[in-house]
């Protein structure tokens, strides 16, 4: 798969923030794909390898935009740069929240008229994590996203689970009618697509002929779709391998997000003896302090469990990003576990990171890597509503594990 230009990046995902950027790029990474992230879309540079040459940007460039604490107008005009910007790719991924949080229907025109695609295939359903479409509405375990706990998000609240109000000019392809979809995409238009299974995806990406005759908005399932049928080598590793990190001494957990779903894992993590914790005041050296005091071999950062505004939200974003940053550099923790898109963004900009080169997707919707630049600690990344109750103690477990033989990026 090359890009239209022969130049580019094969494919390009771009996301609106952090989390969907690694969680859009994940996929493509597992079926044998060299990935990476990247805080801006300035940062997609050229990068040096041995001997001082340059080897050109890889294989699937994921892009956090940073969009979804804009408003709607700067969204917009940031999405559509950045789709003019990508045109070349051969697969244009734009992913949206599989909620349907943030400024859905702007960031989607907007890349639409910066991509120069005949089409948009719309398609919002992740069903490894129960979020589906069933005749343009979507749910979460069963219930309207407007009717969940995402319709209480502070920053961005759900209002509409119904597409087909969100886009009242597309046109409606159930898993029944996914045939009609090339002679959709050859008339132009928005394609909203239920899909309640992998399999339902698997089948409306089979149907479309040509890949980049379509801008693709989705979630991280239609962002597996895809690289399922993008895949280089079932079940290898692309060709420039990403080192599996050492086990980590002493991960630190940091958790911004306020989500019940991360607020369970995280109780559930605290039950272990090994796992100490704080909670970030408003003084990081204080809330530093408070962590180099303690002796578990597994550390925790969160911020309070109630619900923040924005404002709030973003000082203690940057609070647990100075708290990091004091520990990392000192050596006093080798690992990194983030919930929350914003959180993981604020972090890692703070230590001086512009992207993070993917090793793997352990588990759906987590990413983890290795950053570029200092410092070089393995990361793993992980957006607030993912997963069941167990999933920060499996990827602690993970972190502090050595390579299974053999296994390699």
């Amino acid at each position: 798969m090359t890009s239209r230009n022969g130049t580019g990046p094969d494919i390009v995902v771009l996301a609106d923030d952090l989390t969907s950027a690694g969680d859009g790029a994940a996929p493509f990474r597992r079926t044998g794909h060299e990935a990476r992230i990247l805080l801006s879309a300035g940062a997609a540079a050229p990068r040096p390898a041995p001997g001082g040459r340059t080897v050109p940007a890889p294989g699937v460039r994921a892009i956090d935009l940073g969009s979804r604490l804009l408003d709607e107008e700067a969204a917009a005009a940031c999405t559509e740069r950045a789709a003019r910007l990508s045109a070349d790719a051969a697969l244009l991924l734009k992913t949206v929240d599989s909620t349907l949080r943030g400024h859905l229907a702007a960031e989607v025109r907007a890349a639409w008229a910066g991509s120069g695609r005949r089409a948009v295939v719309i398609a919002p359903a992740f069903p490894a994590e129960g979020r589906v479409t069933v005749d343009s509405v979507q749910y979460v375990r069963g219930v309207p996203v407007d009717e969940s706990d995402f319709a209480r998000d502070p920053v961005h609240p759900v209002r509409c689970s119904d597409l087909a109000e969100v886009f009242p000019e597309a046109v409606a392809v159930g898993p029944d009618r996914v045939t009609e979809l090339p002679a959709r995409v050859g008339d132009g238009g928005l394609i909203v697509c239920s899909a309640a299974s992998d399999a339902d995806l698997d089948r409306l990406v089979a149907a479309v002929p040509h890949l980049d005759d379509v801008l693709w908005v989705g979630s991280p399932g239609l962002a597996a779709a895809l690289a399922r049928r993008c895949a280089r080598r079932a079940g290898a590793w692309a060709a420039v391998p990403v080192p599996v990190p050492a086990p980590a001494r002493r991960p630190l957990v940091v958790v911004g997000s306020a989500n019940p779903a991360t607020r369970r894992q995280l109780a559930a993590l605290h039950d272990r003896a090994d796992v100490q914790g704080v909670t970030v005041g408003d003084d990081p050296d204080a809330t530093a302090q408070a962590l180099r005091d303690l002796t578990a071999p597994v550390l925790t950062l969160r911020t309070p469990d109630e619900r923040r505004t924005p404002t709030s939200a973003r000082a203690l974003a940057r609070s647990l990003a100075a708290v990091v940053r004091a520990l990392t550099g000192e050596g006093l923790v080798d690992a990194l576990v983030v919930t929350g898109g914003e959180t993981a963004a604020t972090v890692l900009r703070s230590l001086g990171v512009t992207g993070v080169d993917l090793l793997d997707e352990p588990e759906p919707g987590v990413a983890r890597g290795t950053p570029l630049g200092h410092p070089r600690v393995p990361v793993l990344i992980k957006a607030g509503g993912f997963g069941d109750d167990g999933l920060l103690l499996r990827l602690c477990d993970l972190v502090r594990q050595p390579p299974a033989r053999g296994d390699h990026a």
